[in-house]
């Protein structure tokens, strides 16, 4: 009986420790599945990290981009070098350049009107010449002589122009002007004059550098 119960309890002993065996063989063959879920997760965690950090880089950028202020700020900068390359350079003034006969004729005309402006537009700074009065004169004494005519004009005109040009920058006009009118003293005048002006070109405007003028009967 003995023998019996021996034998029993080894059986039993056998069958448990076979029973903890199995019991035990799942669990390990769980651990690696555990083990392989954990790495995965451990390696994926810092690749999906650092494309959740990185992706709202590029969406801010082009939503800067994007962005009304950017929008018209780049259709600005488009709109300004079309039209920077698309505008044409300034014309030139559409008023013809008088010729230097034609200024001698408007110097004359401005007599009557005492339209001294007409005259220093027309003379260089550095102007020298005699005067009707027999005087030497640069352009602010000749100019001062025209402030002081008081006379009153019913006629001032130029006769017989002579414009010759010694070279492409400076002529040289002679001529004789005729001035009819009434003078401070009440009395009328007949005067004439026989003139000559140098006209030389400076910056591509005629100006008068020298003059000569001499009363003279008839």
């Amino acid at each position: 009986m003995k023998i019996i119960i021996s034998f029993l309890a080894t059986v039993f002993l056998a069958v448990m420790t076979f029973a903890q065996e199995e019991s035990a063989s799942p669990a390990e063959s769980t651990a690696p599945a555990t083990e392989e879920k954990a790495s995965a997760t451990v390696e994926e965690t810092p690749a999906s990290k650092a494309t959740e950090a990185i992706a709202p880089v590029p969406e801010k950028k082009a939503e800067a981009a994007t962005s009304p202020k950017a929008a018209a700020t780049a259709a600005a900068k488009t709109e300004a070098t079309t039209s920077t390359a698309a505008k044409p350079a300034a014309a030139a003034p559409s008023g013809k350049k008088m010729s230097v006969r034609e200024m001698e004729e408007k110097w004359e005309a401005s007599i009557p009107s005492h339209d001294f402006t007409t005259v220093q537009g027309f003379v260089a700074s550095d102007f020298v010449g005699v005067s009707s009065q027999g005087k030497f004169v640069d352009k602010s004494s000749m100019l001062a002589e025209y402030k002081k005519d008081k006379d009153t004009y019913k006629s001032a005109k130029n006769e017989r122009l002579n414009v010759k040009s010694f070279g492409p920058n400076v002529t040289v006009v002679t001529g004789r002007a005729r001035e009819k009118g009434t003078g401070k003293d009440a009395k009328a005048f007949y005067r004439t004059f026989l003139f000559t002006d140098t006209w030389i070109l400076r910056n591509g405007q005629w100006q008068c550098v020298a003059s000569q003028i001499n009363k003279v009967k008839g």
